[in-house]
């Protein structure tokens, strides 16, 4: 098959022959622990290291024996879906003294690993730099006491970390998100959306209590994401007299007509004087302040249970993949470095800078510096909290500025999931800035007929958690009804447009930039929201909705895959959604550990397939019991799903039967994941923010008036970075016949999905990160994390 364009680097140029890479998960458990150790010992298998597995953290190390095991390529089979860690988790006091590291240094020379991959928190990856910091002198020692010899001395002279954070609090400085986190987010949303329908049945109050003893970060993010009443996090304790200010609150809400609020509270919350507030004593307060029935629901270790979501096994699979190479690399001189997340790139940051700035944020927190304990976390939780205040607390209209612009928003395209919590957001904030906010029912077909009213705040409450579009979306798009569009918008006065959608969205923005020459009317600022689950809109690597999607797909190829378990051997042909886009099929391969994934973007002919079909052969003829095949619906004319599962049945008799699956408007359906919601939510308020901007910038003389290419942009995630811009150059980069982008960052995740499966391919590692410091990990000027 083609590979994507860029530098290609066999691994021959970066071997592991002859070196030994250990991996172990330590302290907490975390879901997606499993993909990441999945993705280090096949990686490094592949580029020819031995892989060993440490059983059982940091215990395992010291007590050596069996605790230390090599591993096979079929020994992380069926590991993926897994929540936990397969390979156990323990807290290790014996690793804290001297005595216990000499041990473990002596067990690890035994089997000759001089490479570690230590998956957990801030405690684990700090005793991974003891250990090595020591590791020259435990050589020394053990040579004294004649338990080494001197060439091992010389042979294992240095010892090699590299860190991976597993941990469902996201509290690890450094990183945009932790193995876990996004897993964790989405147990809580679970609970939060089925306790929903009970409170509004019963007009209650739930108090809802998640973990986080130091960190609020899934306190804050679920609030964002159900739209609670009030959150309680450790970083920004509420000022004194927090007690009447919640009630007031509790109270307006319900008098607008609400018949449930939702307090979310961080076990670790305390209040400015460092005094613990704990759910039940916020029910308490509730139940005596207001009458109103509450009830309290801790979640407890539910938050790490579970089986991790695409997200998850994604970043944890990357991760890996980063770690093993960064060990490849790595020089006796290389600080211990762990791989993080900034934006959609993987980075490496120096393992004790990110340590040391963690502990800064807790030094913060108990000298009363909440301020700089909440910077110190990050521009993702700093952007987390600034949005959640914006959109949880409606001031009184006496209070907000009076801007006299009328902002309208609409959908276009087909629904996705993301898209009401995207709405919520800019009507919220919209009004907040002071402007009157009209929504459009029903696209440009909509827009055209005058199908637009005014929406207050409350019309857009408990939005966040609904699937598909509340507003009604149609592809229609404007270039046919140009003038009754205009006509419409001079009507109502609309001074500036969010449009939010997919590739229609796109051409319908390109076109009414088009006729602006011809309708002062459109001389309005304009601003474009991705939201499609096939991910194929130019200028972004993201899309409100593919989160949703993707898990969708996820969910669906484990339990299939499930269904074949006690069965003969089997493989399945599952054909996904997305157009000519195979960002579906691909990344949902990658995440459900699938054996190929074709794709239009990658062409392929009958000898793929049957060097495919060869390999699931030769792969059935050992332990392996079950195989995946992802197809893009538009992937190729000629070879259907039909023709791929017929040619599978034929050429795989006598070694394994086929099953196949068109996955089909279930990818679109359902309640939008976290991460969806969350990145609706912000982008859109980013969105709302750059509007007032331009409006203040081309209101001249009573009037608005825009007809520069950058008052007409898309608001996209390009890397580590959210970016606005403009249509009319953005194509170029199109393929419009398609409906696909030119470039697509996703294509050189093709190649580790067939490492992972094991093919023998080149990999695209243009894109292999450099060891950066954590300071310079984050954008000056723009909000690298906003998505997260």
């Amino acid at each position: 098959m083609a590979q994507p364009d860029g530098k290609k680097i066999f691994f021959e140029s970066l071997s592991g022959a002859g070196k030994a890479i250990a991996v172990l998960t330590s302290g907490g458990d975390a879901q997606g622990m499993n993909a990441a150790v999945r993705a280090v010992v096949r990686m490094g298998l592949y580029v020819g290291a031995k892989v060993y597995f440490i059983h059982e953290g940091y215990q395992g190390m010291v007590d050596g024996g069996e605790n230390i095991e090599e591993a096979s390529w079929e020994s992380v089979s069926s590991m993926l879906q897994v929540g936990g860690t397969v390979i156990g988790s323990a807290r290790c006091m014996e690793f804290r003294n001297h005595e216990g590291r000499l041990k473990a240094a002596h067990n690890l020379i035994q089997h000759g690993i001089t490479n570690l991959c230590v998956i957990g928190g801030d405690g684990s990856l700090t005793g991974a730099n003891l250990f090595r910091e020591e590791w020259s002198g435990l050589l020394a020692e053990l040579m004294e006491k004649g338990l080494i010899e001197a060439d091992a001395v010389q042979k294992y002279s240095a010892l090699h970390i590299v860190g991976m954070v597993g941990s469902i609090d996201n509290d690890f400085c450094g990183t945009d998100m932790t193995i876990g986190t996004d897993s964790a987010l989405h147990r809580i949303i679970e609970v939060v959306d089925a306790i929903m329908t009970t409170a509004q049945s019963h007009q209650r109050t739930f108090v809802l209590e998640v973990m986080g003893r130091h960190c609020g970060y899934l306190a804050l993010v679920s609030a964002l994401a159900c739209g609670a009443d009030w959150v309680l996090i450790p970083e920004m304790p509420p000022e004194d007299g927090w007690e009447d200010k919640m009630c007031q609150k509790l109270s307006a809400t319900r008098s607008r007509g609400t018949r449930l609020n939702i307090i979310i509270v961080a076990e670790g919350s305390i209040d400015r004087h460092g005094k613990p507030i704990t759910s039940s004593i916020v029910k308490d307060l509730v139940v005596n302040c207001l009458g109103f029935d509450t009830r309290v629901t801790i979640l407890g270790h539910v938050q790490r249970g579970g089986t991790p979501s695409a997200f998850d096994r994604i970043l944890a699979s990357r991760m890996g993949v980063e770690a093993v190479f960064a060990l490849l690399e790595t020089t006796a001189n290389t600080p211990a470095c762990v791989v993080s997340l900034s934006g959609n790139q993987s980075v490496r940051l120096p393992l004790m800078e990110c340590v040391q700035m963690t502990q800064a944020v807790q030094k913060a927190m108990d000298e009363k510096r909440f301020e700089d304990a909440v910077k110190l976390r990050g521009r993702s939780f700093e952007n987390n909290l600034k949005t959640y205040k914006l959109l949880a607390h409606h001031k009184p209209e006496s209070e907000l500025p009076c801007s006299n612009f009328n902002v309208a928003v609409l959908n276009v395209g087909a629904p996705a999931a993301g898209m009401n919590a995207a709405i919520r957001s800019a009507v919220r904030v919209g009004i907040t800035e002071g402007h009157k906010m009209f929504a459009v029912s029903d696209g440009f077909e909509g827009f055209y007929k005058g199908q637009i009213q005014e929406i207050k705040w409350s019309d857009v409450g408990g939005w966040t958690g609904q699937g598909g579009s509340l507003l009604g979306t149609k592809r229609t798009l404007p270039a046919k009804h140009v003038d009754k569009i205009a006509e419409q918008i001079r009507k109502h006065n609309i001074n500036a447009l969010l449009v939010i959608g997919g590739f229609e969205a796109f051409e319908s923005l390109l076109q009414l930039s088009d006729a602006r020459a011809a309708h002062r009317e459109l001389c309005i600022p304009m601003c474009m929201l991705p939201a499609t689950i096939s991910n194929n809109v130019p200028g972004t690597d993201l899309s409100i909705g593919a989160d949703t999607a993707l898990n969708a797909i996820v969910e669906t190829c484990d339990r299939i895959k499930q269904s074949a378990s006690g069965t003969k051997r089997r493989v399945f042909i599952i054909e996904t959604m997305g157009g000519y886009c195979g960002y579906l099929a691909s990344v949902g391969g990658l995440a459900s550990g699938a054996d190929a994934a074709y794709i239009f973007e990658e062409p392929f002919d009958i000898r793929d397939l049957q060097a495919n079909v060869e390999h699931l052969t030769e792969k059935m003829k050992t332990s392996i019991q079950r195989g995946l095949i992802l197809r893009n619906e538009n992937s190729n004319e000629n070879y259907t799903t039909d023709f791929i599962y017929q040619l599978y049945s034929e050429e795989g008799k006598g070694v394994f039967d086929c099953r196949k699956n068109v996955l089909g408007h279930m990818q679109q359906g359902g309640a939008p994941s976290p991460f969806d919601r969350n990145f609706g939510t912000k982008i859109s308020a980013k969105a709302m923010q750059w509007i007032s901007k331009k409006l203040v910038e081309v209101y001249r003389q009573g009037k608005v008036f825009a007809n520069t290419d950058d008052s007409c942009c898309l608001l996209g995630m390009r890397r580590r970075a959210l970016v606005f811009q403009p249509v009319v150059q953005l194509k170029e980069q199109t393929d419009f016949v398609h409906r696909i982008p030119k470039e697509q960052w996703w294509l050189k995740l093709r190649p580790l999905m067939k490492i992972l499966a094991k093919y023998k391919t080149s990999y695209d590692f243009s894109d292999s990160s450099q060891l950066e410091h954590v300071h310079d990990n984050r954008p000056r000027d723009s909000d690298a994390a906003a998505d997260m």
